[in-house]
């Protein structure tokens, strides 16, 4: 029997109220949401179905006939609603801190769930009478795992982060792996598939892979495609909603992969790079929006599957009640072993941080089942090829398990963790809170005197607010134990936790103004979120690392200097160099406003001395950075200039905006014309953010005359040799070459400092020194070479210097002179090939005071 649609709309309104009534309703009974919204559920489904049945009463059949013949069945679930709540999953999980937990995340979410599968299969096998295959379908299904209900417990208590994230990125990735054993042991349980474990595991290896890579190339595409909206939130929010539908069916019909492995591999790439490439503004929105678009979904999935339980129980006797208590059974014993058996393991192994003791008791207890569970169940009972028996089993087995889960887990999860003592602060926590309120509440007292005294207020109204706030000041003083309960050590690698963050909101906030590139935003975003991992792992060490990590080329700046190098084409390295140059001079001037930070706001919390001590590890980063930055303003001084007048008229320009915005809150303007001075406001930005041009051979014709060893050489011969060049920067410590490697350039050096070692000797050389002259005779290299400080080097092929050496020879002679100086004990072995071109006669050997030949020109 059809429903009409006027009646499923308005169904579908009522189960909205339902829903929205069951917020408060669940705070008030301390349940959790979907518990409630599942209890709700089943009383609607059970209801419905006894008004039907009813000889009392007529007067409510059409409502009861609507909801019981709702037109909802297994593809609605799996292609609606599952896109949806897999994309807002991993939409929301910090990828980087996931990454850290990644090793029992893996073992979770897919060795448990094939653990779970086999052991509920094989405990149910000898006494179900279903065969084999059908025992481990049904382990398949009940082996999914829901979130929801168990981090809204962790929320509403403040459990701790990393216990919330590894159940997020289990039941995430655990959805995946259990939806897609299940397809393969429904494919092999209707014949559509030969059984096979072999050939079971490489379809499931094969899907898993395909379905990432499906996910992450939508993701990469529709993230490009940003930009070209001009920041329009709507369509940008409209592009992100057609993601994971895009990603979820065209893996699972069309290239026969994980639909919801793409759905979550392009939600988990949205929220790595999300951020860098949508406006923090525009960002926020489609977090809120997903946010509610979840709600509903995650609701109204509880609830409609809910809603089908009295029907799958149909026909439900004694029997299956033991036969479901074996499956919590056999479920526990599965999802136990992998907690206390492998996770302890894989600590041992280096593989991964501890998981503490009750951290693992709560994963055990909190491991709910709930709408993907039933949606799968009821996709088997709707399958044709699928025996009736098997049907029956299937449905009454995995609904009374997620009963079992629901009523019993889900009521006392609360509890548990209270018990454990998960929902408390750390000592340390504790301590930096009592300090934090401390301090704050006592610049709030000043404030309220001060606004007291200004507005007028008389000493009787106003002197009990401020003793309230004595009173809590000296419970908090009282309370605090930040000294003796935070080592040095400790509050040092929490000033550079603070310093890094901070740095991170400041990079957003000159991004929401358009201040930033997408890419360097990207770059930036990453190296900073990288110092504020390595603090948390390493202390000051880690943030060192990932402070210089930052001041390195990327990998496409190394492919660009290879590209330019090999082939001569400069554009992606003028490309890069622009990049880089506004990356180091935006992190100077971040560094710099950060100090006002560091004194106003971390000095009163952490103490003078730590402030002291993270400011000498940050005057590090800085002398690194002033380093790198030198090497990039000799060279071009006036793409320096420009760049930093451009970046004064962005900050002008925000000062004018915020101005503009202080004007209208102040009513002296109106709203009209604060978006017409916004519109102006948003012209100039265009016109500002225009990259600008990079030459990456200005002033080269300049800078080499200054070489000794070009001395003296004409304008001509100068114009060619710079033409000739090629460019490469280092970093400190970078090897330039080793001995052995045949010699392909000499390199004369711009700025910076290169130490060039031959046996137990080294020499340090600087500015206008050249090395690497083996090339001259065709010798392998005998020297090792590496970068000292950043810097600027030139490079001139082999072939390049045969060719000049035809109409300078004189150059060569230098050369020759100059490797005599360097290591003159050293022999001059013969050559392996001769740099003249064949058949010419080699030039004659000058003297470095000897007068240019009449051809030099």
């Amino acid at each position: 029997m059809l429903t009409s649609l006027p009646n499923t709309l308005l169904a579908i309104a009522a189960l909205l109220l339902v829903v929205s009534a069951v917020q408060p309703l669940a705070r008030r009974l301390m349940l959790s949401d979907t518990v409630l919204l599942a209890i709700g559920g089943i009383l609607i489904g059970g209801g419905a179905t006894l008004v039907l049945q009813s000889p009392f009463t007529t007067a409510l059949d059409e409502a009861a006939s609507t909801l019981i013949n709702f037109p909802i069945n297994a593809d609605v679930f799996l292609f609606i609603f599952l896109p949806v709540l897999v994309f807002h999953g991993s939409l929301g999980i910090d990828v980087r801190r996931l990454a850290r937990d990644a090793a029992p995340v893996l073992v979770l979410a897919v060795v448990a769930v094939l653990v779970t599968t086999a052991a509920i299969g094989f405990a149910l096998q000898p006494i179900a009478g279903v065969p084999l295959l059908a025992c481990l379908l049904l382990g398949s299904i009940v082996a999914t795992t829901d979130p929801s209900a168990v981090v809204g417990v962790f929320r509403d208590i403040g459990a701790d982060s990393r216990l919330t994230r590894l159940v997020e990125g289990e039941s995430l990735l655990n959805d995946a792996a259990a939806i897609s054993i299940f397809s393969l042991l429904l494919a092999q349980l209707t014949g559509q598939q030969a059984a096979g474990l072999g050939a079971g595991m490489v379809s499931l290896v094969l899907s898993f892979a395909g379905g990432l890579a499906v996910g992450f190339v939508l993701a990469r595409a529709v993230l490009l495609a940003v930009p070209v909206l001009g920041g329009n939130r709507v369509a940008e929010m409209t592009l992100t909603l057609a993601l994971p539908y895009l990603s979820y069916i065209l893996a699972e019909e069309f290239l026969h992969a994980s639909g919801v492995v793409a759905a979550a591999a392009a939600g988990l790439t949205v929220s790595a790079i999300g951020p860098s490439t949508f406006r923090p503004q525009s960002w926020q929105f489609i977090n809120d929006v997903w946010a509610q678009l979840s709600f509903w979904a995650s609701s109204l999935v509880f609830v409609l599957a809910s809603m089908l339980v009295p029907k799958l129980l149909l026909g439900m006797n004694q029997g299956d009640v033991l036969l479901v208590g074996v499956v919590v059974l056999s479920a526990m014993a599965a999802r136990a072993a992998v907690l206390f058996g492998l996770l302890p393991l894989l600590h041992r192994a280096g593989l991964s941080q501890r998981v503490p003791l009750p951290f693992q008791v709560t994963i055990l207890w909190g491991g709910l089942r709930g709408a993907i569970t039933l949606a799968l169940a009821l996709s088997v009972t709707e399958h044709p090829l699928v025996p009736r028996q098997v049907q029956q089993f299937v449905a009454i087995l995995a609904t009374g398990y997620v009963l079992v889960t629901l009523l019993v887990n889900g009521t006392t999860l609360r509890f548990l963790v209270r018990a454990l003592k998960l929902d408390q602060l750390s000592p340390a926590d504790q301590a930096l809170r009592n300090q934090v309120v401390a301090i704050g509440l006592g610049e709030v007292r000043d404030r309220v005197r001060q606004t007291a005294a200004e507005f007028g207020f008389s000493h009787r109204a106003a002197g009990p607010v401020l003793e309230m706030y004595e009173r809590r000041i000296k419970v908090e003083t009282a309370a605090n134990t930040f000294d003796t309960a935070i080592s040095d050590r400790e509050r040092v690698t929490l000033g550079l936790i603070t310093y890094a963050s901070q740095e991170r909101s400041v990079l957003l906030e000159i991004f929401k103004d358009q201040g930033l590139s997408r890419r360097i935003m990207e770059n930036l975003l990453w190296t900073a979120e990288a110092m504020v991992d390595g603090a948390r792992a390493e202390g000051r060490l880690g943030y060192i690392k990932a402070a210089r990590q930052r001041l390195r080329p990327t990998l496409r700046f190394v492919l660009a200097q290879w590209i330019h190098r090999a082939f001569r084409i400069d554009a992606p390295l003028m490309n890069c160099m622009a990049e880089r140059f506004e990356t180091l001079l935006l992190t100077h001037f971040i560094s710099v406003s950060m100090n006002r930070f560091m004194h106003r706001r971390m000095e009163p919390v952490l103490g003078k001395r730590v402030i002291e001590v993270v400011g000498e590890i940050v005057a590090r980063r800085e002398d690194l950075l002033a380093d790198a930055m030198d090497t990039l303003r000799l060279q071009y001084p006036g793409y320096a200039e420009a760049l930093e007048g451009r970046m004064l008229r962005q900050i002008g320009l925000r000062m004018e905006s915020d101005e503009y915005g202080e004007l209208l809150r102040e009513s002296l303007i109106g709203e009209e014309l604060h978006e017409e001075l916004t519109r102006s406001l948003a012209t100039w930005r265009r016109q500002i953010s225009r990259p600008l041009k990079f030459n990456l051979q200005a002033g080269l014709d300049n800078r080499i005359k200054d070489f000794p060893i070009f001395a003296g050489l004409q304008d001509a011969v100068l114009h060619d040799l710079a033409m000739s060049l090629t460019i490469r920067f280092a970093v400190p410590g970078e090897k330039l070459f080793r001995p052995g490697r045949r010699a392909q350039s000499v390199y004369f050096i711009s700025t910076g400092r290169v130490v060039l070692g031959r046996g137990g000797r080294e020499v340090e050389l600087g500015p206008g020194d050249a090395f690497g002259e083996e090339v001259m005779s065709g010798h392998r290299r005998l020297d090792r070479a590496r970068a000292a400080s950043f810097c600027h080097l030139l490079a001139l092929s082999r072939a390049d210097l045969r060719r000049l050496s035809l109409e300078v020879p004189e150059l060569v002679s230098r050369l020759e002179r100059l490797s005599r100086e360097r290591w003159p004990e050293e022999p001059t072995p013969e050559p392996e090939e001769s740099l003249t071109l064949p058949g010419v006669q080699p030039p004659p050997r000058l003297s470095l005071d000897s007068p240019l030949p009449s051809n030099a020109a």
